[in-house]
């Protein structure tokens, strides 16, 4: 019989506790969401600044909708690249001092365009390079896996071992891109983005940034970790960033030099064969980047992770160390994991279990993420709840 295997596949991750389901949000009030009628303080969202929510972004996309209806109806190169979509791209291109922007439906579109479009098959040399971190995101490693270009990845910020990797393939390597994160979605942590400039230079490579968690939230004006290490588009050739996250849209975008747009525009299929994002949606995150230039809930958010770190040393809860808003409890048990995680449900608290193969086996986590409209309460009620939950489990497992 034809696919047997999914019936086989689907059993043995139910077996082996991997399996994974969607819930219903039945509805969300600033940190508040509702699931199966209960209600949940939630500390598994990416909104954050609680821009999703904000009055600006709902407004932006209620005068987008009327102004450009609700979808685009091509692709951008037919009839689907709107006024809208323009000055998003101009206004990315002007703040963050690149010559273009091109836009993406998704930060997984825009991660796989890259590595297909500079090493599509056939096109381009067997000898060029992609060397990422080992923590990059599953929408990187997928397609750098399946363009024609040599894949290797260094040890997690481990300068040393990408530079071993670098001169191993010195005297084959034509063309070299190296590939981190601005802040790492599953441990919260900053790539050594100073000591990547300084490795790439010598390898006469180009640095490629998956800045996803750290636009909107970084840098003296939220613009990301581009704008908090000042790198110029010289430096920092390839930059990817997402709207999803703290900018409480969606969509993507690549940003880079004249001729690296145009290529894209060209030859990157994923943009070329999809039907361009919503110019309601264009205009909405053009007005959100436009209103998240003040500081106020970066700020915020700030205040938040510190207050959850205090708090947390204090009662002894080990966090791994992020100064970010992804604040991860590294459990290492996939039972114990998911236990905790339900037994903070119990006590009102929403924090997803994160297993493998989201992350490497033998690190399951708590990945706690904070907001701007966590109230200082809701910090106190999450730090309470925790040191209940793991004192009780560890009884249990003892």
């Amino acid at each position: 019989m034809a696919f047997e295997f999914i019936s086989s596949v689907l059993n043995q991750r139910k077996q082996d506790k991997l399996w994974r389901s969607r819930h219903i949000i039945e509805s969300a009030v600033d940190c508040m969401i509702q699931v199966d009628g209960r209600h949940y303080l939630n500390f598994s969202s990416n909104d954050y600044l609680g821009l999703r929510r904000s009055t600006v972004v709902a407004q932006a996309w209620v005068d987008g909708i009327a102004e450009y209806t609700g979808g685009s109806g091509a692709s951008p190169l037919v009839t689907g690249y709107t006024q809208a979509h323009h000055e998003l791209e101009v206004y990315l291109a002007k703040v963050l001092k690149r010559d273009k922007v091109l836009l993406f439906n998704s930060g997984f579109t825009a991660n796989q365009a890259i590595c297909q479009a500079l090493f599509s098959a056939g096109s381009r040399q067997s000898t060029d390079l992609i060397v990422a971190d080992k923590l990059m995101h599953a929408s990187f490693v997928d397609g750098a896996q399946a363009c024609d270009a040599v894949f290797k990845r260094f040890r997690h910020n481990d300068c040393q071992h990408l530079s071993s990797i670098l001169r191993s393939q010195s005297a084959v390597a034509t063309n070299t891109l190296i590939a981190t994160e601005g802040v790492f979605s599953m441990d919260g942590d900053q790539a050594p983005i100073l000591e990547l400039l300084n490795i790439t230079q010598q390898h006469d490579a180009w640095l490629m940034l998956d800045d996803a968690h750290g636009f909107g939230v970084l840098g003296e004006t939220g613009l990301g970790v581009s704008e908090l290490h000042q790198l110029s588009q010289q430096k920092l050739p390839v930059l990817m960033a997402t709207f999803g996250k703290a900018i409480g849209t969606a969509g993507a975008f690549i940003a880079g030099s004249e001729q690296l747009i145009d290529y894209l525009v060209n030859f990157a299929r994923h943009y070329i064969y999809s039907t361009a994002m919503p110019a309601a949606q264009a205009h909405a995150t053009l007005e959100s980047l436009k209103a998240n230039v003040k500081p106020d809930r970066r700020h915020l958010l700030q205040t938040r992770i510190q207050q959850f770190k205090q708090l947390a040393k204090a009662v002894n809860i080990p966090l791994l160390p992020s100064d970010t808003a992804i604040q991860p409890i590294l459990i290492g048990d996939t039972d114990l994991t998911l236990a905790l995680s339900e037994k903070l449900k119990q006590l009102g608290i929403w924090a997803s279990a994160i297993r493998y193969p989201t992350v490497p086996k033998g690190t399951d986590r708590l990945r706690l993420t904070l907001s701007a409209i966590h109230q200082e309460r809701d910090i106190v009620a999450l730090v309470d709840a925790l040191s209940l939950a793991i004192s009780s489990l560890k009884k249990s497992y003892i």
